[in-house]
Order: structure tokens, then C-alpha cells, then sequence
């Protein structure tokens, strides 16, 4: 059985790498955050700083922001070239298992995610600081590990959470229709209105973990947990959709 899991992961690997789109948001990840990170920190990055009322912590890891676009993306697109021309089909004549091509594709979809999740992190962090002059922090710094760790676990998140709607919903199109504005937007107009209750959903409790001290009832690593049992149920009902429909 290991021998067979670790032929369906390496075929995922092959998967992955062979498709432009897919294999493009995964390094639009890394990409988009750490040219946000630049230009932002090199034109306003000091003058951001003087701002009292800032956070310091949350504003390095800004750009993360503009990657979690992509990790959504690279989710969405690593599942739904499944469901084009008939690749489910075929794929599951090589593994007729479900549930072992399930776990299979979302743990190399999630292990990839983390892995660029984390270099992005820590980079974005590391390159923003070398603009900021006397407004610098320093990674050895209180609490400044734990968020560069939990921003490349947030991203890997939402990559597991756009996969697992992905599944559900067989089209990456309708994943990011339905998820870049309900980030971009529909989250900022439901936290105005909603309070509290708002700190509940999938990026705002994730990015708790990105701030020095997390305002309201969550804290950093509960906000992470919060967003991993989002994915987790995405993760679920899409292996739920694969298992009932028909390939």
C-alpha cells in the first residue's frame, strides 16, 4: 500500500508540474507577493511606519494578501484539470480507489502549498525589512516566527480550501468567482456589519495569526484554526462529491 501511495503521489507531482496554469499560480505565489513586498516597502514602507497606530507586523506581511490570490488559484486550477476531457476518468482507471486519489491529490496540492507558503512567508518578511530602515524588525523578535510560520500555513489553507470547493463544484472558474470577491470584497463589507461574528471567517481569522496582538475573541493560532476547519469541511465535502458522482 505504501508503494501504491507513493506511485499515485508522484503521478500528482507529474500532474502538477505538466499543466502551465497550475504550476504558474503555484509559482505566482512566491512571485506576486515578493514584487508587492518591494514596491510597496521601497515607496511607502517608512512613511506606513510613522503611523503610530500601526501594526509593524501585520504591514510586513501585506503582500500576503496578493498571494493568497494565487495560492487560491493553484487549489482551484490543481482540481479542476480533472474534470476537463475526461482526466477523472482516466485517473481513476490508473488509482480506482476514491479515497486514496483524493488524499493523494489534496496531500500534494496542500504539501506544495505549504512549502512555497512558507518560503513566501519568510521572505516577503526578510526582503521588506531590508526598506524599512530605523522602523526594522527583527525575526528573532516577540512573535514575529510565529507569524512568518502561520503565513505560510495560511496559504496553504486556502489553497486546501479552494481545492475542496473545487471538487465540489468541478470548475475553477467558479471557485474564483465565487471566492477572490468574497476576499477582496464581501469580507470587508460583512466585518463592518457584522462585528464580531466576522473574525469567523476563512482569511480574516487566518491573518489573526500575522498580527502582533489580535484584537476580539480569537488569538493567532485558534484565528489558523478556525481557517483550517473552513478547509477542512471544503476538504470533506469535496471528497463526499468525488466519492457519490458519477467520473
Amino acid at each position: 500500500m505504501t508503494t501504491s501511495m507513493t506511485a499515485v503521489l508522484h503521478s500528482e507531482w507529474i500532474k502538477i508540474n505538466s499543466v502551465r496554469a497550475v504550476a504558474g499560480s503555484l509559482i505566482a505565489v512566491f512571485a506576486a507577493t515578493l514584487f508587492v513586498t518591494v514596491f510597496v516597502a521601497s515607496t511607502i514602507g517608512q512613511a506606513e511606519a510613522d503611523n503610530t497606530g500601526g501594526d509593524l507586523l501585520f504591514s510586513a506581511f501585506y503582500a500576503l494578501n496578493f498571494g493568497q490570490i494565487a495560492a487560491i488559484s493553484f487549489g482551484a486550477t490543481a482540481l479542476s484539470s480533472e474534470f476537463l476531457n475526461g482526466a477523472l476518468r482516466i485517473s481513476l482507471t490508473a488509482v480506482p480507489s476514491r479515497s486514496r486519489f483524493y488524499v493523494a491529490k489534496m496531500a500534494m496540492v496542500g504539501g506544495l502549498a505549504l512549502v512555497v507558503g512558507l518560503i513566501t512567508s519568510f521572505s516577503t518578511f526578510l526582503v521588506g525589512q531590508l526598506f524599512m530602515g530605523e522602523y526594522a524588525i527583527r525575526l528573532e523578535e516577540p512573535d514575529v516566527l510565529r507569524a512568518a510560520i502561520g503565513g505560510g500555513v495560511y496559504l496553504a489553507l486556502m489553497a486546501l480550501f479552494a481545492a475542496g470547493l473545487t471538487a465540489v463544484l468541478r470548475s475553477a472558474i467558479a471557485v474564483l468567482s465565487l471566492l477572490i470577491p468574497f476576499i477582496l470584497i464581501v469580507s470587508f463589507v460583512v466585518g463592518d456589519l457584522a462585528g464580531g461574528v466576522a473574525q469567523y471567517l476563512p482569511d480574516r481569522a487566518g491573518q489573526l495569526v500575522l498580527q502582533a496582538h489580535p484584537e476580539g475573541s480569537l488569538g493567532p493560532w485558534t484565528g489558523l484554526a478556525v481557517t483550517a476547519g473552513w478547509a477542512g469541511a471544503a476538504l470533506v465535502a469535496g471528497w463526499w462529491a468525488l466519492w457519490k458522482r458519477d467520473a
